[in-house]
């Protein structure tokens, strides 16, 4: 067992014991599945923050699954939800035609998104040492994360490519952009989650966007979406506002560790159709790993 998913599965602890666990009492040790467990099941799920739609549709598909297979019907779900999880599981895309890697990461302020590309940041420097790093600290607006970028620049060998306090975002990526044309490497952007009254953000991120586009000549190779899990179905909301200003390519889950409603990884995903890439269960570097729905699924029925 992994370091890694000892971690995840004391991270889902909350939502074990809100949501797996009431599941598997209902399901465990089952030869066939009455009506009545049918609908405790969706019951749960609901509960649990699946969504309602959601938990009706694993349901039917749990009832027809278990119909044809006589087998244990919670080894069933988790197969059912490996699947439903695992479409278009893939890892971070990074170029490998010399061209730099550009990594535009958005989110509301409070999801963990400064923390999440400094975690990324670090990950990518463990695997590749001689890989050339920079930041684009482009939340003008926000002190406290230009400072965050520098102390984690520092710490993992970055460049830090940043302005003054309120500077134009989009300024910033440009030099940012002209700065890794010409080291190479990997450039993570970090945005805005909350703009002055003035400024709308998704266009600011729109901006931003074009910025990389009229500097290299095509889009951004990631457009990741960082959001806090215990926000839960308020989060799915959110997530579709991002996604209609920059067409997302990805989700970052963050603080899986904080909610017992765990289940709205499965919303989020089922909603949006875009990959998850990593998920986060605390505030260490080693807190945050690329999501496996396979490991994800056996971590949160774990005993």
């Amino acid at each position: 067992m992994t370091a890694w998913f000892d971690r995840l599965k004391s991270g889902l602890q909350k939502t074990r014991a809100g949501l797996a666990d009431s599941l598997s009492a209902v399901l465990r040790g089952r030869k066939g599945l009455t009506d009545a467990d049918l609908e405790a099941l969706e019951e749960i799920l609901i509960s649990g923050d699946v969504g309602a739609n959601l938990s009706a549709s694993l349901v039917s598909e749990l009832r027809v699954a278990s119909r044809r297979d006589p087998g244990d019907p919670l080894d069933l779900l988790q197969s059912i939800l490996v699947a439903r999880l695992a479409q278009e599981d893939r890892s971070l895309r990074l170029r490998a035609d010399g061209a730099p890697t550009v990594l535009l990461v958005a989110g509301v302020n409070g999801a963990g998104k400064t923390t999440t590309i400094a975690k990324i940041a670090a990950h990518l420097r463990a695997e590749q040492p001689a890989l050339p790093i920079t930041f684009a600290a482009a939340d003008t607006f926000r002190a406290a994360a230009v400072l965050q970028l520098g102390i984690w620049s520092e710490r993992i060998g970055a460049d830090l490519v940043r302005h003054q306090e309120g500077a134009d975002p989009s300024a910033v990526v440009f030099d940012a952009v002209d700065h890794v044309e010409r080291t190479g490497g990997v450039l993570l952007i970090d945005t805005a989650g909350r703009l002055q009254t003035k400024h709308n953000l998704m266009e600011e991120l729109r901006k931003i966007e074009r910025t990389v586009v009229r500097k290299l000549g095509r889009p951004s190779d990631e457009r990741l979406l960082v959001l806090d899990a215990t926000t839960g179905q308020n989060g799915i909301a959110q997530a579709e506002r991002f996604h209609a200003a920059i067409d997302l390519t990805g989700l970052v889950l963050t603080k899986l560790d904080g909610t017992a409603k765990g289940g709205v990884i499965l919303s989020i995903r089922e909603s949006l159709g875009l990959p998850i890439l990593f998920v986060g269960v605390g505030e260490s570097a080693e807190d945050l790993h690329a999501f496996s729905a396979g490991e994800f699924v056996e971590a949160l029925f774990a005993e």
